[in-house]
């Protein structure tokens, strides 16, 4: 079977192009307010944690502990926290969050220590 060379180029090409020009849905300013509830794993336990979150407040319940931090907002997708009574330097230190997709009941977001290189992500559920 003789695999025609140009043709393959032009299957390849094509695929590219019509996959470049899919953007993920984005409506961050369906997020800006809302209850959700976020699962991590920590130390190979699923953890949940609640929050609710106005334009400029976000309260927290994780572990049976509640904290306030602050929100403010860098453009539609992208806030940082800074814990209102932190209780140690960690706790001083702002988180940034980028909402990167969002779908009718969820956000997936990253974030990270303000000007750390590391980040993780995340999915936000919207609780009802």
């Amino acid at each position: 079977m003789k695999i025609n060379l140009q043709h393959t180029f032009y299957i390849i090409l094509t695929t590219l192009l019509l996959t470049s020009c899919y953007n993920q849905e984005r409506n961050c300013k369906d997020y800006k307010t809302g209850k959700f509830s976020f699962d991590l794993e920590i130390d190979e336990k699923l953890e949940t944690s609640i929050f609710e979150r106005n334009d400029s407040l976000q309260i927290e319940t994780f572990r049976g502990k509640t904290d306030s931090s602050s929100v403010r907002w860098v453009n539609d997708c992208e806030f940082i926290l800074q814990n209102i009574k932190p209780k140690n330097r960690e706790e001083k230190k702002g988180i940034h969050i980028k909402i990167l997709t969002t779908t009718a009941d969820s956000y997936t977001f990253e974030y990270s220590f303000v000007g750390d290189l590391n980040k993780q992500k995340g999915i936000a559920k919207r609780v009802q």
